[in-house]
């Protein structure tokens, strides 16, 4: 996988920002966004492996 891919479905974060506060979002929040989901993910996958397990889930994040 890409580094820098895309993680979030970006129509849905747009519709959402525009929906919730009647708002335009920026291409980079997408950017922006996608590095947070990374760093969450990469923080459940660490936990999980502490808990020798291969499995990540709601309690990791």
């Amino acid at each position: 996988m890409a580094e820098n891919e895309v993680l979030v479905v970006a129509s849905k974060v747009k519709a959402y920002i525009k929906k919730a506060g009647d708002l335009k979002c920026s291409s980079a929040v997408i950017d922006v966004l996608s590095e947070k989901v990374r760093k969450l993910c990469d923080e459940a996958i660490e936990k999980a492996k502490a808990d020798k397990r291969k499995t990540v889930q709601e309690k990791d994040f």
